[in-house]
Parts: structure tokens; sequence; C-alpha cells
């Protein structure tokens, strides 16, 4: 088991007066049966009153207004998770097998099997698929897995490349994206081979010892907040992977929230009234363990706060935050 206190601030400043700000957060992390949030706390400046509730992915949202000019805007949250150990699953089944049980994969999941904005069906996955399904022994989950593994080796992580309305279209004619992008590009393929795929968004507690995905997640670590997909395998049940690194999920991943994609579980989404533009920050911090005294020990993120963007001027702006 892991314990881990996680801070996520998000801060909008603007070049002139703004006011009516409609907002709402997904930024408190799930209770499941893989991981338990200890505690949650949500405040922001200038001060409101939140209101919550669960969506019908069962995600916590929080919906909150700030009327009043003002010039600038913090949302901070505050968790405290238990991860918990994942079980062992047999991943036997075959791909004849789901196969097989399509009229009741797409009875049951439906909405994580066709396309979505973010996730066309698009000829482009063909080859990727094909490739995966040959290594994968007609295997399932191994097709999820090397699904994930292909597109870890044949895209390039790059902040920046893609913005936050990008789909796999962009990704794939660039060869580039962010985590985003990469766990869109596996719900793609596994989608078009049959196998119900979400998107989850979360946090990767940066990993500092000298491994071969070390200089990777010290760039993905420059936030901590992170994406992946899950596949739907039957008699296995849900099962997690991490494109971007190319590999499965463990403890270091904290789950926030699932959806059919990106726009389903954006951690910060508003509207406010106004001709100011807006510049966005966001920083998270962890403390990833206690020491030997039981103490926890504050540790930030593995890279400095995202760089601030620069947004153009027009009025009932749209606030959003990229993963």
């Amino acid at each position: 088991m892991n314990r881990y206190h996680l801070v996520h601030i998000t801060e909008f400043h603007y070049d002139g007066p703004v006011s009516e700000s409609y907002n709402e957060v997904r930024l408190r992390p799930l209770t499941d049966e893989r991981q338990s949030c200890l505690s949650f706390r949500l405040t922001t400046h200038p001060p409101s009153q939140a209101k919550s509730y669960q969506d019908a992915f069962g995600n916590w949202v929080h919906q909150f207004n700030v009327l009043k000019e003002h010039r600038h805007l913090k949302i901070e949250t505050d968790s405290v998770v238990l991860r918990l150990d994942a079980p062992e699953v047999d991943t036997k089944t075959t791909l004849e097998e789901v196969d097989e049980e399509q009229e009741e994969l797409h009875e049951e999941f439906y909405d994580y099997l066709v396309d979505s904005k973010y996730v066309p069906h698009l000829a482009e996955l063909d080859e990727l698929i094909s490739t995966a399904e040959a290594g994968s022994g007609g295997n399932a989950f191994a097709f999820a897995k090397e699904a994930a593994r292909l597109i870890h080796e044949r895209f390039q992580y790059v902040p920046g490349a893609t913005h936050v309305a990008s789909s796999i279209v962009d990704a794939i004619q660039m060869g580039a994206g962010v985590c985003q992008d990469f766990a869109h590009l596996l719900l793609g393929a596994a989608r078009k081979r049959g196998i119900p795929a979400r998107y989850v968004s979360g946090y990767l507690v940066p990993q500092r010892a000298e491994n071969p995905d070390s200089a990777l997640e010290e760039v993905i670590g420059g936030q901590a907040s992170h994406a992946w997909a899950e596949v739907y395998i039957p008699e296995c049940g849900w099962m997690a992977l991490d494109p971007t690194l190319g590999k499965d999920v463990g403890a270091r991943h904290v789950r926030i929230a699932y959806g059919r994609d990106y726009g389903d579980v954006a951690p910060v989404r508003g509207l406010y009234n106004g001709h100011a533009g807006q510049r966005l920050s966001v920083d998270v911090q962890l403390r990833p363990d206690v020491d030997v005294d039981g103490h926890e020990q504050l540790s930030g993120t593995a890279a400095l706060p995202q760089e601030e963007e620069i947004v153009e001027e027009r009025p009932s702006q749209p606030m959003q935050q990229q993963q």
C-alpha cells in the first residue's frame, strides 16, 4: 500500500477585470477497489461556495461560481489517497472469445466501444491493430499491452505538440503528443478491435530512482497530472495500461476520473464574462511516503510548474486544462 498527499493548484491570471465565472472541477480522487480517498478539500480565491455531485460515470464533480469582478482565480485541492495493491487476475481470455461476446459487450459497454470526439474510428489505426494482434498470441489482454507498447515506441512525447481539443487525428499526423493523446490512441485501437476501453485521468507519482523510463517520467512529472487507459476484458474486468510509459499501471498511478475520452474528465473547465485575456498555470505537489518515524515528507514534482499559456482576448472565455 502507498499513501499519497496531493496538492493541485490551478491559477488563472486575467489582464483585466472579469466577472460571472462559472466553473466545474473533477479533481477528487476516486474511491474504488484499488484506492481510497481518505480526505479531500477544495478552496478557491476569491472565496466561493462549492456544491458537489457524482456524474454518470461515478466521478466527483465540484461546481462553484465567482460572480463579482476579479483579476485572478486560484483553485486549490488537497487530497490524501491510500493506493492499494492490485489483486492478481487471470488474463487468459482470447480475442476469439471477445469476438463471440460482441453483442453482450455492445449492450453493456456501448459508450466505451463507439467512436467519440477525441477518438474517431480511423483507417490509420488498422496497421497498429493488426501488428498488435500478431504479437498477442491471440490473447485479448496481450493485444492491449502490445498496442500500448507500440504506441509508446512509435509516438514521441512532446509537450505542447497538441492542444486541449486535439483528437487522435492530430497525434497520428504529427507522430507526437502528450499523455492525453497516447491514452486516446490506445482507446482507438482497442475499441476498433471490439474491446471496450475508457479514458482515465489522474496523477503519476514521479519515480526518481534510475530506470529506463526515468527521463520520460521527469518530463511527465512536471505537473504529475497524467492520463492512461483501461480496457475491459471478459472474465477479467477492467485492466489498466499506460501507453505513455508503455507498460502496466502501477501503485504510483492515482485515479481521479473515468470517461469516454478527455472531454468527460477535464480537471478544470469554466467560463467567464469579460474581454480580458487569461494566463493559466498549474502546479502539483505531493508527499509520496512517510519517513521511518511516521512523519510525512513533502516532495515537489519532478519539474517546475507548467509554463504559463497565453490565451487570446475574447468575451465569455472558456477555461480548460490539458493533461
